[in-house]
């Protein structure tokens, strides 16, 4: 017991030595933002709570809209007002171009080949380039809506079971499963989930795995002097999650080459897209670019969505006359009962402000993935350190009463007279970020999650379980890399 006391003083000791000095180096020389004084050795870590997101909420009512925290060997800038985001995001996008990478990241050196961590560089701009090229242009989509057209016909036929067994279900669940197989079919011209069976439930559990560890505050990426030891085990269980996904997409790979050199009907998909690329043009991508490319856009591509349309669903059940005031738009618009497709949703204008009211109450991602500046950077009158982590803190700026009448309210009708829309032009609303690392799976975002709500809310009737009133219903949030209920929004469905 005495030598691991020993051990535990030995390494609290080298990191006050450390930090002290470290201050001491910096004192005098750079005008930060103001904020917090940092306790020694873990500086401000004490002030962060279950929920960042909202404590950092309530430290920028104290400190204002840029703010600065020791967060133990970092310097973090916290952003929380629309216009500092617009600076940050756009008028110097360049200077805080470059992500902060989490250690969880280092794991099987996916950071060395993903979109999402890559800093801006030809080899970014090239992953970039095919990804907007052959995934999320307009053409490409247009020619996948059949697929995303069937996964919603087979996610309303589920429901229509549940419904004749008057059986719950769980929203998050049958959003995620939908949203798995919708990439899946993309990508790889088959379902990787038993649609809506719980039978096949590996790949759900390592995707929602990863999000969960990533999601999770490291020791490590607060103490770098640290990161060879994985203190909390968090690389060490990422790695096993990322190790069997490349492992599914390498075997999926593998089987395609060789159906290739048997000269088989070519397909249409990512995969055989991908693959072309490679096969003309070696030196842009490899395998490796490719495996974290399908990384992340399932785990991208799947919990934003689901958390998006759980939240949606919850705030118009808690609220009878939204979800009524929507059926009555789709019955007369669509026809009651009847499939909708994602050319019917520029007629639908009070479904739009749903989601928008949505994205802007609840944001998928809260605190945007961690900026970096390379350099001392100067912003609002303040010098931002180089090496220095930059959070914005979208959740907040979602509820700034300074720009949002009534932010905390729950109200679609704010946005039928507005022209804000969330591509990353008004800072008020960016759910998807803004700037040259806006969210590149958008489009799709924006066709797929209101058809799914609105064939859900044209298709059924929709209670609590347990007879729970709308007014009683759990709103909690459950802080993580993406903002999920934190208790699943179980429904039963009746038929209109």
């Amino acid at each position: 017991m005495d030598y691991y006391t020993l051990v535990l003083g030995s390494i609290f000791s080298l990191i006050f030595l450390y930090t002290t000095l470290a201050k001491l180096s910096s004192r005098g020389t750079k005008k930060l933002p103001p904020g917090p004084s940092p306790w020694p050795i873990i500086g401000n870590l004490h002030l962060l709570g279950e929920k960042p997101h909202v404590s950092l909420a309530n430290l920028a009512k104290i400190y204002g809209p840029i703010m600065s925290l020791k967060l133990g060997q970092i310097t973090t800038v916290i952003i929380s007002s629309s216009t500092i985001a617009k600076q940050v995001l756009k008028n110097q996008d360049q200077a805080f171009s470059t992500r902060f990478i989490p250690n969880a990241l280092q794991a099987h050196n996916h950071y060395k080949f993903s979109v999402a961590w890559l800093p801006v560089c030809p080899q970014w701009r090239t992953l970039r380039r095919i990804l907007n090229t052959n995934i999320f242009s307009h053409n490409r989509l247009d020619a996948n809506q059949h697929l995303r057209s069937q996964k919603v016909k087979e996610l309303i036929a589920y429901c229509e079971k549940c419904s004749q067994e008057g059986e719950a279900l769980d929203v998050g669940q049958i959003a995620f499963k939908t949203n798995l197989n919708l990439l899946s079919n993309t990508i790889f011209s088959k379902d990787l989930a038993d649609p809506f069976s719980d039978l096949k439930v590996e790949l759900k559990d390592v995707i929602w795995g990863i999000m969960a560890e990533i999601g999770k505050p490291n020791l490590v990426d607060f103490f770098p002097i640290f990161e060879k030891i994985d203190l909390q085990g968090i690389r060490r269980r990422t790695s096993v999650h990322f190790g069997k996904l490349f492992k599914l997409f390498e075997g999926l790979i593998n089987d395609r080459c060789k159906e290739k050199k048997r000269r088989c009907s070519e397909k249409s998909d990512i995969l055989e897209v991908f693959l072309n690329i490679i096969e003309n043009n070696s030196e842009e991508i490899d395998h490796n670019h490719i495996k974290s490319m399908f990384l992340d856009l399932f785990g991208a591509g799947t919990d934003t969505t689901t958390s998006t349309l759980e939240w949606a669903m919850a705030e118009t059940l808690k609220q009878p006359k939204i979800m009524n005031k929507a059926q009555v738009e789709l019955a007369e618009i669509i026809g009651k009962g009847k499939p909708i497709q994602e050319v019917d949703v520029s007629r639908l204008p009070y479904l739009q402000c749903i989601i928008k009211e949505t994205l802007r109450i609840h944001p998928p991602v809260p605190l945007l993935l961690p900026r970096k500046v390379e350099q001392d950077v100067e912003l609002c009158d303040y010098v931002i350190p180089k090496g220095s982590q930059v959070l914005v803190n979208v959740w907040e700026i979602g509820r700034d009463f300074t720009f949002w009448k009534d932010p905390l309210v729950f109200k679609p009708e704010r946005f039928l007279s507005s022209d804000l829309n969330m591509q990353g032009q008004y800072f008020e609303l960016i759910p998807f970020g803004a700037g040259r690392r806006i969210c590149p799976g958008l489009p799709l975002a924006l066709r797929m999650v209101p058809v799914m709500l609105g064939s859900l809310l044209n298709s059924f009737n929709w209670k609590l379980e347990a007879c729970i009133e709308p007014k009683d219903l759990d709103m909690e949030e459950k802080f993580g890399l993406t903002l999920a209920k934190a208790r699943p929004l179980r429904v039963i469905p009746s038929p209109l």
